[in-house]
């Protein structure tokens, strides 16, 4: 065993560590008094040679324990046996150190495991005195999540009529709705995700006191460009995206109206890329660059190219769409 394996390396008469540390410091004791240095390594060896005989006599009073008490050397022995048996059923590959550290964070895991399984009545009552303890302070989180949802609801809606009025939908108003449960309540598991527990929509109110209808049932195609504008416009200075496309989003509109739309394509430019297709000259004179697309057909194929036109060439084509005359 290791005990009596230690206790041999210590006591050999050949090759013992005590024997070799003896050798050692006569080997010096001859040149201490020339060399101060080597005094101090033999002081470190006496010192080195009386801790391990401290080492040795515990060990021999270990064996004589045993020797003297068959018992505890049989339940240390059946000990080894039954951690040798552990090992090698469920502990992995690697050092025996490694193995046993493994193999006690299996146990420990198992017996947690067991716990929850065989707590009774007791851990039930702390698991729903838990479940009740963080339902209370999800609830609360959610209740100042809607408090602020509602909030910047209110003021997106305001901003975003404010808006449209300019893009010929000067009695329109987009409502951004935001509805939360009854906190007072007690509302079910489910109403609640990482999200929060509202539910919010936008919608279109045509005229004052008019009906409020679903965005995406109540809005045309020009309608909903032109609200999708308006939004983008409100919402590119907080959070800008890489690039829009915007196609149709004079539809229905002319003169005054068709140069708000341009001015608001402008402005929201100024935050990311912006790429529109438009037939009306009051928006196509707002953009930083400029293409056309000329549609050939001989009667077998159709063939679409496209161009950029600048200087001159972009007067000759702003006219052309005013006055809609190749000359």
């Amino acid at each position: 065993m290791a005990v009596s394996e230690a206790t041999d390396a210590l006591d050999d008469e050949d090759a013992g560590a005590l024997r070799l540390i003896s050798q050692a410091r006569r080997s010096l004791e001859g040149a201490q008094d020339r060399d101060p240095l080597i005094l101090k390594i033999v002081e470190n060896l006496v010192e080195g040679f009386y801790l391990l005989s401290d080492v040795r006599e515990s060990s021999h009073r270990y064996l004589a324990d045993l020797e003297s008490d068959p018992q505890k050397l049989e339940s240390a022995l059946n000990r080894k046996s039954e951690i040798s048996i552990l090992l090698k059923r469920f502990a992995g590959t690697g050092e025996s150190e490694e193995q046993i550290e493994e193999l006690v964070k299996r146990f420990n895991l198992v017996e947690e495991r067991i716990a929850d399984l065989t707590g009774g009545e007791d851990r039930i009552s702390a698991l729903e005195l838990e479940l009740a303890q963080s339902w209370k302070v999800l609830c609360k989180r959610a209740k100042e999540l809607s408090k602020l949802r509602t909030e910047f609801a209110q003021e997106l809606s305001k901003r975003v009529s404010e808006e449209i009025h300019g893009l010929a939908m000067p009695h329109t108003q987009m409502i951004c709705e935001v509805l939360s449960p009854d906190y007072e309540k007690q509302i079910p598991f489910n109403s609640l995700s990482s999200k929060g527990a509202d539910e919010v929509s936008m919608l279109l109110q045509a005229q004052k006191n008019g009906p409020l209808v679903p965005l995406a049932k109540g809005a045309s195609g020009g309608e909903m460009s032109r609200v999708m504008l308006g939004l983008e416009v409100v919402l590119a200075s907080s959070q800008p995206v890489g690039t829009y496309i915007f196609d149709e989003v004079d539809a229905g509109v002319g003169g005054k109206a068709a140069i708000e739309v341009g001015r608001r394509l402008f402005e929201l430019s100024r935050h990311a890329q912006v790429i529109v297709v438009t037939h009306l000259p009051q928006v196509a004179a707002w953009a930083d660059s400029h293409f056309v697309l000329h549609k050939n057909s001989d009667g077998v194929v159709s063939q679409s190219e496209v161009s950029d036109v600048q200087g001159e060439a972009r007067v000759e084509e702003i006219a052309r769409m005013l006055a809609g005359h190749e000359d």
